[in-house]
């Protein structure tokens, strides 16, 4: 999965496209391997707020009618916590939904994936955007996200969707420390039957520990994305697609 970023304020300026550029920017994501582009307007960066209902359309909607008219055999992912941006997405051409939130924003993001029998990323996070690195704190990592991802699914579910694919939030409520046991014990999530999607592209846990910053953080992303994968992560979002695809292949002849 591919992102890009219809905004200027991503944790990652080597994401951030305009519309003038992002045909360009699919066509190359697409070409080194991509199966799935993801576009969001709004960053989630820590600290991040979120911009009005009708600016989330007006900058994502003609963006999608771009890309699923130049690229019809490419699934187009919306990232979004709103419903009716999800509504109109669909209707420009997208068929799969990341929220960052689990429908926790919008109430109403349950019975809408159930109405249009989407594919839908639910993800694990402590707090909101703007709080969520302040003091993230557990008593048991691992327990406490599957219970969330337990109580999220029958929600869906009862709406009528079932296509559920589980993002355990690495740098969403998190310190440093919580993201390495999550990767590390990735597998955990197994027990769920659904695939895993892993978001840790050029994240600063990385750069962190490798004492660097994002534009230095390929490597690290890399070696983490081959861990990932052998504890089961099925869709890796990524900055970076042909490392990520070299990545995958090398993994799925060693194991």
């Amino acid at each position: 999965m591919g992102i890009l970023n219809l905004n200027d304020d991503s944790f990652y300026d080597g994401s951030r496209v305009g519309m003038n550029g992002i045909g360009d920017r699919a066509a190359q994501m697409i070409a080194e391997g991509a199966d799935v582009l993801d576009l969001g307007v709004f960053s989630s960066r820590p600290g991040a707020t979120m911009g009005s209902e009708q600016e989330e359309i007006d900058r994502l909607i003609p963006a999608i009618k771009e890309l699923h008219e130049r690229f019809p055999g490419t699934t187009l992912s919306v990232d979004t916590a709103r419903s009716k941006v999800v509504r109109e997405a669909v209707n420009a051409g997208a068929s799969m939904v990341n929220d960052i939130y689990a429908g926790h924003f919008d109430p109403h993001m349950a019975t809408v994936i159930g109405e249009l029998q989407v594919p839908y990323i639910l993800m694990h996070m402590q707090g909101e955007p703007e709080n969520m690195q302040r003091a993230p704190s557990y008593k048991h990592l691992l327990s406490e996200i599957a219970s969330f991802f337990d109580e999220r699914i029958r929600t869906f579910q009862a709406a009528g969707a079932n296509d559920l694919i589980l993002d355990p939030g690495f740098g969403f409520g998190k310190t440093p420390a919580h993201n390495f046991e999550l990767i590390r014990n990735l597998s955990y999530f197994r027990c769920f039957e659904r695939p895993i999607m892993i978001g840790i592209s050029r994240k600063s846990s990385i750069a962190r520990l490798l004492n660097t910053d994002t534009d230095h953080a390929l490597n690290g992303t890399t070696a983490l994305h081959v861990v990932a994968l052998q504890q089961g992560a099925s869709i890796l979002r990524v900055h970076d697609v042909k490392p990520a695809v070299e990545a995958i292949k090398i993994t799925e002849a060693c194991i």
